[in-house]
């Protein structure tokens, strides 16, 4: 069956970059020992378009492609011990709901001002978690990962700090971790807070700037970290919509001039969605101006996450022209991209050379 040329080509770059992520360290790739010059390229929850997310096999594929960092979203367990997944709320990213033992813990809960239901990390102790597997958490979009689903534990955040130490050792170049707080101030509201247990992590491995930036998208998290006098580099996440719980401040009003020079007296970075930096918005300009660096997020491969330009036919979970997206805001000048396939992004990195 024939296909659409351009579609062709991203396919057949997917498979070569993919074997490169799998070659044996050492091998010259993008993950080798020679950084590109160009955009830091941030694996996304690792390389969550290629493995379930959160997971050792996903951090691990995304350094092996090429990624620069890798990004773990912090959660409390029961016993206060910070583990990484995308939300506090576990049915759809582990099989806890397979396990008997646990059908009890199911519950709804607020959490920032929304009703959720399902099962959560503040309800489990460490051990118990350990006992789940994650699972692929689209698994409509991403059946290819659904193969890996129940191979794997929940991490812990200083489990990601190893393997990051590990994989820096692998490859002779330095991984930096990105960790998120997620939902900081509901979890202070608990007697759960993330942000003393980030900086016993940090302190107790001693992470430098060039190990570990921290992110929220609660500015009052950042501020917490900012007292610990930690000497890391903060990056305030920016929302599409809406703006930060808990402070009377939306992310349309950060994003203005007067809002970054208010973000750039605490942070060095902002993360805001990639929509917000497509001309005639001047984010990206302002944030320069203001002395921040910019690290856009969220890019993926599939249709239905890519701008209508750069989709290919019709069905949403099939590839799209990823590359032109990733040559788009490259030109534009971002500092940074966070990706679900840092593959792809640091093949695009690759091309400014050429």
């Amino acid at each position: 069956m024939s296909q659409h040329p351009r579609r062709r080509s991203v396919l057949l770059a997917t498979a070569a970059v993919s074997a490169a992520a799998a070659a044996p360290a050492g091998a010259a790739t993008s993950g080798g020992t020679r950084r590109p010059r160009g955009p830091l390229v941030i694996g996304h929850r690792g390389a969550a378009g290629w493995r379930p997310e959160h997971t050792a096999s996903a951090y691990t594929f995304a350094v092996r492609a090429g990624a620069d960092w890798i990004e773990p979203d912090l959660v409390p367990t029961k016993d206060h011990v910070l583990v990484v997944r995308h939300e506090n709320e576990i049915s759809g990213t582990t099989d806890v709901a397979r396990h008997p033992e646990f059908a009890g813990r199911r519950t709804t809960k607020t959490v920032d001002g929304r009703a959720v239901t399902g099962w959560f990390t503040e309800d489990f102790t460490l051990a118990e978690l350990k006992t789940l597997r994650a699972v692929e958490r689209l698994p409509l979009v991403r059946n290819r990962n659904t193969v890996f689903d129940g191979r794997e534990q929940v991490m812990t955040f200083q489990e990601v700090v190893d393997l990051a130490r590990a994989l820096s050792k692998e490859h002779g170049r330095r991984i930096t971790v990105f960790p998120e707080t997620k939902h900081p101030t509901y979890f202070r509201s608990i007697g759960l807070p993330l942000e003393p247990e980030l900086v016993r992590v940090v302190r107790r491995n001693r992470l430098t700037a060039r190990d570990c930036v921290v992110q929220s998208f609660e500015p009052s998290s950042l501020h917490l970290v900012a007292e610990a006098r930690l000497g890391l580099p903060l990056w305030q996440a920016l929302g599409a919509s809406g703006g930060p719980y808990g402070h009377p401040v939306t992310y349309q009003e950060m994003a203005t001039p007067a809002g970054l020079r208010e973000i750039a007296s605490y942070a060095q970075w902002i993360g805001p969605d990639k929509s917000s930096l497509v001309p005639p918005l001047t984010v990206l300009a302002d944030a320069h101006a203001a002395g921040l660096k910019v690290g856009a997020y969220t890019f993926r491969a599939e249709n239905q996450y890519l701008p209508a330009a750069y989709r290919r036919g019709t069905v949403p979970a099939e590839f799209g022209d990823a590359f032109a997206e990733y040559a788009f805001h490259f030109g534009q000048g971002v500092d940074a991209v966070v990706t679900d396939f840092p593959d792809l992004a640091a093949t695009a990195r690759d091309s400014l050379r050429s």
